[in-house]
């Protein structure tokens, strides 16, 4: 049986399928990701997918080397993390987040805006104290 999309007007959709779909989708991802993870540890694994990467995610092409290796270890991180929790989330906002690091990249003017020095750094901003909150 194939998923059910149901279109809702005031909230977000729903996808309704059997649990037995759920599992068997669950058990793919799973082992994509074991297959990834198995990649990048042996010898060329890591290079190949950060070379194979701009054919699936064609933004990459605007990040530099160094962060295209940065992307690949993070990607492999991440989805072994979220798949252990069973939730991809996490795998779809890291790439939400390098997709907008590319965009970045990709406007000259905006890369010179958000990388120029901005003059006293004022050091990390800590985090809110509980107590202020009361």
């Amino acid at each position: 049986m194939r998923a059910l999309w149901l279109r809702r007007r005031d909230t977000d959709d729903l996808v309704v399928m059997s649990a037995a779909r759920a599992e068997r989708e669950r058990e793919v991802i799973e082992l994509t990701t074991r297959i990834l993870s198995s990649l990048v540890r042996h010898a060329d694994g890591h290079a190949l997918l950060q070379e194979l990467l701009p054919e699936v995610l064609p933004w990459v092409r605007f990040l530099p080397a160094a962060d295209r290796h940065l992307l690949v270890q993070e990607f492999i991180d991440v989805t072994e993390a979220a798949t252990s929790v069973d939730n991809v989330s996490p795998i779809a906002q890291l790439l939400v987040e390098w997709r907008h690091t590319a965009e970045v990249h990709a406007d000259p003017e905006l890369h010179a805006l958000l990388s120029a020095p901005r003059g006293e750094d004022h050091d990390p901003v800590l985090p809110p104290d509980p107590q202020d909150g009361e």
